[in-house]
């Protein structure tokens, strides 16, 4: 009888970080096949070799196979260690891309997460260390992860970057708290950050300016403070960004978040952000879009009981689908949608019971 290892498969790129991190969350090798196969550039990307190199450097027993034309990749999973690294990241994706999937790994590592990056802080497309900072870590103090931060060394914009960003994680849970939220919040305030670097301080107070006279008819309290670099912890290249989150009291975060491009007016990017920020809140449930890969995420891999948690029609899209598919693919368990009133459902999800084996027995 054969004793290799049964793989779990999929194919395509899409969701590539993501069913990494539940292959190593579940401690199963996946296989997944076709990568850009009928592309004229066929197979990973440099930028997706970098970060399977991270995943190395996190776990203790990895292994990875990856084929000659790079169409297919074979991941062995090992024990989630942490511990303290440094990653040079490549310069097509920026930090966020790498640092938002160990935020799903860290609280279940064996040691504490002390990861440097670095490289690029904030690419269009990408989420920005400012968004991870604050719309995903304020998600995870709902799980009980209450012991992380960010911490900005150096700032850097594209396309040199050169910018350094310290991820700290020490809370260790054996597995996260069960999610029940069934009312959607209400907002009480918005606070923000616009920054700048080697650039006028000017750009940041007119990407406040702007945005605020957007949000001012909201009726709530508008904070936008001004996170201006200057020197050498400002990076190599031009570069400014906004990020704005709307608060509510019992803990939740929505939030939308821009960075400038070369020839793009301070002004415009303060307004789109700020419109962009509304949009979120009008159409989202408890968590806004960006969240739900990580509220979903943690609610599966929970203790054995009913989770629950308020989504709203217009957050069911394509992304939502391959993203459940996925975990039903991994875990084999389902997230019921059950339509309720004004256009919402009720996510409900059974957790697997997962257990953190890697964490140091006390």
């Amino acid at each position: 009888m054969s004793s290799k290892p049964k793989f779990i498969t999929f194919q395509g790129s899409r969701n590539l970080r993501h069913r990494f991190v539940l292959a190593t969350l579940l401690g199963k090798p996946i296989k997944i096949e076709k990568i850009r196969s009928d592309d004229l550039n066929p197979g990973l990307r440099d930028y997706e070799v970098s970060f399977l190199r991270l995943l190395e450097a996190v776990t203790n027993g990895c292994r990875i196979e990856i084929s000659y034309t790079g169409t297919s990749v074979i991941y062995y999973p090992g024990i989630i260690t942490g511990g303290a690294i440094t990653h040079n990241c490549n310069s097509e994706k920026s930090i966020g891309y790498y640092m938002e999937p160990m935020l799903f790994l860290a609280p279940f590592s064996k040691k504490k997460f002390q990861i440097v990056f670095r490289g690029i802080t904030g690419l269009k497309g990408d989420t920005s260390i400012e968004g991870l900072r604050w719309g995903i870590l304020p998600l995870m103090e709902k799980f009980g992860v209450r012991e992380a931060a960010i911490h900005t060394v150096k700032r850097g914009c594209p396309p040199i970057g050169e910018g350094e960003v310290h991820l700290v994680v020490d809370t260790l849970l054996s597995q996260p708290l069960t999610m029940h939220a069934l009312e959607i919040p209400k907002i009480n305030a918005i606070r923000g950050v616009a920054f700048c670097a080697r650039v006028s301080p000017s750009m940041a107070n007119r990407m406040i300016d702007s945005a605020r006279d957007v949000l001012r008819p909201v009726g709530c309290e508008v904070n936008i403070t001004a996170d201006v670099w200057r020197g050498e912890n400002s990076g190599k290249s031009p570069g400014f960004g906004i990020v704005l989150v709307a608060e509510t009291k019992k803990g939740w975060r929505y939030y939308s978040e821009e960075i400038g491009e070369a020839g793009e007016v301070p002004e415009d990017l303060g307004t789109k952000v700020a419109y962009e920020l509304l949009e979120q809140v009008s159409h989202s449930g408890v968590v806004c879009k960006s969240q739900l890969a990580m509220a979903l995420t943690y609610m599966v891999i929970g203790k054995e009981d009913i989770g629950r948690l308020v989504i709203k029609k217009d957050q069911i899209d394509e992304d939502l689908v391959w993203l459940l598919r996925d975990i039903k693919h991994v875990f084999g368990t389902e997230v019921f949608l059950k339509e309720d009133e004004d256009d919402t459902f009720i996510a409900t999800v059974k957790g697997v019971g997962f257990v953190n084996t890697s964490k140091k027995i006390a």
